[in-house]
């Protein structure tokens, strides 16, 4: 069915960072036994709804089970130390000392089943001056620097469109799991990871903030390439208030579309560097980009091979051809869920089901 066929999780996690890692896992064939709280996962409760499910819980919780525990009480910790000794994967995302306080960190976890591979997902790690200090992604992307290069023209930051710092933490722990789980086929010993939505973060700023990592200034969205500077790196509005991008750096699609527009003159420019060299040929491109609406551009760049894009809202998004032919949005049990992203030729994985009901395993 999957490539994890066999292995067995035990879920603690809630929210966004750990319920997407172990929901990769449980796509692609594991067994992932979600830990809940009488109340259940927060998640459950969020708005929207389709199917008497959260949209949100159910796309990050499909293909679980769920057990509800007491973990301060003694038949609770009990069940959790039987599961413990039958599993390969441990994931808790709790505030640092937690675990250890219900008796369930990683030494009395691994004390009980040396095999596994226990993960805890946290803001800032556990240890250090910063690892008791609570934050979401929001407050994660402000100290990591993120946040900063996500502002406007008059360079106040606002809030992000994505969880980055959350996503990231995901990511990163499912490639960690993964990583000593094959460790392990070498050792037979579990390992440990002090996953973090900081340090999963803030390796992302390689490519726009190489002057601050080399101990010099940091970018400044207005005059860095990548951030809002390069005129072919950049957004535009449209005649009907709605807006493109253009998400070329190759000299060829400067020169396709200028050719196109009978402005070679202006070429030269988007070799220039980014910022103030390059604003004759913004200013060019935002009044040309204002003289049709969005979807006469959309038209018009049919047959060019130019790096351009309509900014599409979620709706359109998922309405698109492209998500249709990809098969991305997938309608099952009376429900939407987005398809996964991992896909193998010779193991497609667990069919697309619902998530859990509370307790539906206890």
């Amino acid at each position: 069915m999957g490539q994890l066929d066999g292995i067995t999780v035990i879920d603690l996690s809630l929210f966004l960072p750990g319920p997407m890692a172990t929901m990769m896992m449980a796509d692609q064939g594991a067994e992932v036994i979600k830990i809940e709280p009488a109340a259940g996962d927060p998640a459950r409760q969020m708005a929207p709804e389709e199917a008497d499910q959260s949209v949100w819980f159910r796309n990050l919780n499909r293909g679980k089970k769920s057990i509800v525990l007491d973990l301060k009480s003694e038949a609770g910790k009990l069940r959790l130390r039987e599961l413990v000794a039958k599993v390969d994967v441990f994931v808790e995302g709790f505030r640092p000392g937690v675990m250890k306080r219900l008796g369930f960190d990683y030494d009395a976890v691994s004390a009980i089943n040396p095999a596994i591979v226990y993960c805890s997902i946290s803001a800032f790690g556990q240890e250090g001056a910063m690892a008791h200090h609570p934050a979401h992604d929001l407050a994660v992307q402000a100290l990591t620097g993120f946040l900063s290069v996500n502002d406007g023209a008059d360079g106040t930051p606002v809030v992000p469109g994505v969880p980055s710092a959350d996503m990231a933490a995901g990511l990163t722990a499912l490639s960690a799991i993964l990583m000593a789980l094959i460790g392990r086929e070498k050792s037979g010993r579990g390992d440990y990871i002090d996953a973090t939505m900081f340090e999963a973060m803030l390796p992302w700023c390689a490519h726009i903030a190489g002057g601050a990592i080399a101990g010099g200034e940091p970018p400044r969205s207005q005059s860095q390439r990548s951030l809002g500077g390069a005129a072919f790196y950049n957004v535009y509005a449209t005649k009907d208030g709605r807006h493109v991008a253009l998400g070329a750096r190759e000299m060829k699609f400067v020169q396709n579309l200028l050719i196109a527009l009978d402005r070679t003159d202006l070429i030269p420019l988007g070799e220039a560097e980014a910022g103030e060299p390059q604003a004759e040929l913004r200013v060019f491109l935002a009044q040309t980009f204002a003289t049709k609406t969005r979807d006469e551009w959309v038209e018009w760049f049919a047959d060019k091979d130019v790096a351009f894009s309509p900014v599409l809202d979620f709706r359109e998004a998922l309405a698109s051809d492209l998500v249709a032919e990809r098969g991305l949005l997938v309608e099952a049990d009376g429900a939407h869920q987005i398809a996964p992203a991992i896909r193998f030729k010779h193991t497609p994985g667990r069919p697309i089901g619902p998530a859990p009901e509370l307790d539906e395993h206890g």
